[in-house]
């Protein structure tokens, strides 16, 4: 699926994460949804309330940015964000336009916890 990514750098970048997380989570990741790449599952309730299963933590390498799902949530871990390097966040999301100003020790951090947090054991 990397493979299929135009940008050379980023989709080096998301292989690099993806490596991170496996060796944090100790699992192989599922696509998700054609261009999300997911590990572990957590329910996820939507606004309307229907509860689904959704990934633990993730990444998907789009065009913009590498995004990271499962990191951080509405303002969560703003400690370790000041000290990961150039990013920015939306509700549940990190973007990384690149990963060589990223300190990757804050960032297995991040997967360290955003797993711990999240994931639920089948």
């Amino acid at each position: 699926m990397l493979d299929a990514v135009a940008d050379p750098r980023r989709a080096a970048d998301a292989r690099q994460v993806l490596a991170l997380m496996r060796e944090v989570t100790g699992v192989e990741p599922t696509v998700w949804a054609g261009s999300m790449i997911g590990f572990g599952r957590q329910p996820y309730t939507t606004a309307d309330g229907v509860t689904r299963d959704y990934f633990a933590i993730g990444l998907a390498a789009r065009k913009a940015a590498l995004t990271l799902y499962g990191l951080t949530f509405y303002g969560s871990n703003a400690d370790l964000l000041e000290r990961l390097g150039p990013h920015t966040t939306g509700k549940g999301c990190l973007y990384l336009k690149r990963l060589d100003g990223v300190d990757l020790d804050v960032l297995r951090e991040l997967v360290e916890l955003g797993w711990r947090t999240n994931h639920v054991p089948e």
